[in-house]
């Protein structure tokens, strides 16, 4: 088994995720971080739900299948994170309208 992973890449995409949220001035690179720890988050999930040689548990009996809870949830995740996502979006575009800037600093 690599150190290369679903696993290993999702943690990682997460910290570079909280990374950008903290160094960035701009709300839609914030944004689009904030997307980017979903990503990993959904990666990380699914990659915990994965089994070596595993079937899918649909009929007969399996000593190895893989867990589709993990999957269906992170079905879930993805729509929540393209509304929230969507939502955000429509709040800066107002922002920008009233305040016409969107670094953080000048928003204080």
């Amino acid at each position: 088994m690599t150190w290369v992973n679903g696993i290993t890449i999702g943690i990682v995409l997460v910290l570079i995720g909280f990374y950008g949220v903290m160094t960035r001035k701009n709300l839609i690179k914030i944004v689009l971080c904030i997307d980017i720890i979903f990503l990993g988050l959904i990666l990380f999930f699914v990659s915990i739900g994965y089994v070596e040689e595993g079937v899918a548990p649909v009929l007969g009996e399996f000593t190895l299948f893989v867990d589709p809870l993990p999957q269906t949830l992170m079905l879930t995740t993805v729509v929540v994170g393209l509304s929230t996502t969507a939502l955000a979006l429509a709040l800066i575009i107002k922002v920008y309208e009233k305040y016409k800037t969107l670094d953080v600093r000048e928003l204080k």
